[in-house]
């Protein structure tokens, strides 16, 4: 006869204050990590069935029925719960992450499933990337593999405080405590080489159950604690995150009506309390707390006077802070103690691990965010890449998928900080690509570059404003953009010679021209053209910022790159112009012999032959060259651009 438990009998009683009990137990987030087949999924699947935990898509069934599922709980079966991990399984490998999610009576639990395999490494980085714990394990029939390296290493890199070094399939080596102290030897050698402090080593074996939920008799000489046990008692938000100063990334302001404005958020370190003082980063505004508020039984914080207000706040508590002083802050913005606050700055040295199938492109523009913070950012070659299996630095010009390397970041304006080393809330990020949303890295800051903090921006008395009013006329940078041979520049020059007609001031920044001297040191890979439109692009800005109509005649294929140049911009004064050619008219012209060479293979990565070129989705204006001569395309951009004043 199966023991009943405490939750089990709570269950069949009293549904209701099962549920109040359940909804106030701390939350866990642990992942499974190792080398292929050292039992991961079977490991969950007898967390699940040991522990008498219930899946939390079964908590409908319990509302509705709970004594009918109460009795469905203790008949679980541990061969299906296995078989409900086999379909991952298929194909011999987890390839992506599984999560599971269940509860027992002092915790609840969301566990991440990770592959084992190399080329899946960025799977178990996002598992990862949100865990409290990694439970690493070691068939003890092989011990301490590359994989288990390379797990350990991203599992510190990615900060994870909590380690357990699981040696499973004890009873493959009938439950030797020799084997189990070998392996664990071999590990803690490697761990202190990385800077791994400590971790809780246990002998266990997911298919028979030993040091899962209970002690096993099969192994004497261990008298650590079981795995569930470990599981339950570790601290999420320890005394150490509490003693920190006070960080909150605000999520969102809260207004539910004209008497009420708090600024809800998760509190990362710290305690706060009513009366203590507070700084808004990056602004640097201070204030005090006037209240703290969690969310009332009647609805959203703040409807209700009194309800859901806290007398202190402490690390791991999502709250709502109103503040004495109507301030400016939003989504985004950093409260933190007034007289320690984090850092701002717009350069760092960081640690990427490279998600996305396509290689980092160095120089291009990604969306960086970090906490509730999204900045734009370029990244630069890195300074070198790690070999995790043997730890060494070697050069890199980029990063494929699964490298991890160190590289030097700018962002377009200040990113409120702290190391990665000291708060994973304030020093880890992801980046984006901008054209596509996906995610295609995960990184941490190691520290902020000292030229970021000594390089100051000048203010002058001469505004832009000033330098368009002396000529008259609004400034304009007109993006042409095209196949080679579509015509850009023909169409560019006859523009700037009706402009010059009409006495406006105007400059022409052609390709080819400028690739005599300020990009002279520039080739053709899709590093180098993006550098070659990110130089433009500045030179472009410049001469919009002195009041000039700006026109450049770059092929720049691609979208991401023109889109950075119009974030350079105030809204509204950049033209992206389509001219638009068909590849088999722009290589029938041929004027410069490029397409001829390109198709003898004489001419590497030549756009619309073996690079690609990326049309503009929306230009502001599309010329065809098919339909039109130069000069009529040139009147109707003209046209377009009227008044210019």
């Amino acid at each position: 006869m199966e023991p009943v438990y405490q939750t089990d009998t709570l269950i069949a009683e009293d549904i209701d204050a099962y549920l109040v009990s359940h909804q106030h137990k701390t939350m866990l987030r642990f992942i499974t990590c190792g080398s292929v087949d050292d039992g991961k999924s079977t490991l969950i699947g007898r967390l699940l069935y040991d522990s008498k935990m219930i899946f939390e898509d079964q908590l409908a069934a319990l509302e509705s029925d709970s004594k009918k599922v109460g009795t469905q709980g203790q008949s679980i079966d541990f061969a299906l719960l296995v078989d409900g991990l086999a379909a991952e399984r298929e194909q011999g490998i987890t390839i992506d992450v599984a999560y599971r999610f269940f509860n027992t009576e002092k915790r609840k639990f969301i566990v991440a499933d990770c592959p084992g395999h190399e080329q899946y490494t960025r799977n178990m980085v996002t598992g990862a990337s949100t865990a409290d714990l990694a439970v690493i394990l070691v068939d003890a029939r092989k011990g301490v593999l590359v994989q288990t390296r390379r797990h350990s290493y991203l599992c510190h890199l990615i900060g994870i405080r909590n380690i357990v070094l699981a040696v499973n399939k004890m009873d493959l080596v009938d439950y030797d405590q020799g084997v189990f102290d070998a392996i664990v030897a071999d590990y803690a050698a490697f761990a202190k080489s990385i800077g791994i402090a400590g971790f809780t080593a246990m002998p266990i074996s997911g298919f028979k159950g030993d040091n899962i939920t209970a002690p096993s008799a099969n192994t004497p000489w261990y008298s650590g604690p079981t795995l569930i046990e470990h599981l339950e008692s570790v601290e999420v938000f320890s005394a150490a995150d509490q003693s920190q100063p006070l960080r909150m990334p605000v999520q969102w302001v809260n207004r539910p009506n004209l008497d009420f404005r708090g600024f809800s958020g998760l509190i990362a370190s710290g305690t706060v309390k009513p009366g203590d003082a507070i700084r808004v980063l990056p602004s640097g505004k201070t204030s005090t707390v006037s209240r703290i508020v969690t969310m009332p039984s009647g609805g959203f914080a703040g409807e209700t006077d009194g309800d859901g207000d806290l007398d202190r706040a402490v690390a791991g508590q999502s709250v709502t802070l109103c503040l004495a002083d109507e301030i400016d802050c939003s989504r985004g913005d950093v409260i933190a103690a007034a007289d320690n606050p984090p850092q701002a700055a717009d350069q760092f040295e960081t640690t990427l691990v490279w998600l996305n199938d396509e290689a980092m492109l160095v120089g291009r523009g990604y969306w960086l965010k970090l906490g509730t913070q999204m900045v734009s950012v370029t990244v630069q070659q890195p300074k070198y890449a790690v070999n995790v299996n043997t730890m060494e630095k070697i050069a890199a010009k980029t990063l494929d998928l699964n490298a991890i390397g160190v590289a030097e970041i700018a962002t377009d304006k200040p990113l409120v900080f702290e190391p990665y080393a000291d708060s994973r809330a304030l020093g880890g990020f992801i980046l984006i690509d901008k054209i596509t949303n996906a995610t295609v890295a995960a990184g941490m800051i190691n520290f902020s570059l000292r030229r970021s903090q000594n390089i100051h921006w000048q203010p002058t008395d001469i505004t832009r404003t000033d330098h368009a009013g002396l000529k008259n006329q609004t400034p304009r940078v007109l993006w042409f953009t095209g196949l080679s041979g579509s015509g850009k520049s023909t169409i560019a020059n006859a523009v700037e010679k009706q402009l010059n007609l009409m006495n406006r001031h105007t400059f022409l920044l052609d390709g080819d021209n400028v690739r005599h001297g300020l990009n002279r040191d520039l080739g053709f890979t899709e590093a180098d053209r993006i550098e070659n439109i990110r130089r433009v692009g500045e030179v472009a800005k410049l001469m919009a910022d002195a009041g000039l109509i700006v026109l450049t005649a770059f092929i720049s294929p691609f979208r991401a790159e023109r889109e950075m140049v119009r974030a350079m911009l105030p809204e509204g004064e950049f033209v992206e112009v389509f001219v638009d050619t068909p590849l088999e008219v722009a290589e029938a012209r041929d004027v410069k012999g490029l397409y001829k060479k390109a198709r003898s293979g004489e001419l590497k990565n030549f756009t619309g032959i073996d690079s690609p070129y990326e049309p503009p989705v929306n230009p502001e204006i599309r010329v065809n060259t098919v339909e039109m001569t130069p000069d009529e395309a040139a009147q109707l951009i003209v046209r377009k651009l009227l008044p210019l004043k």
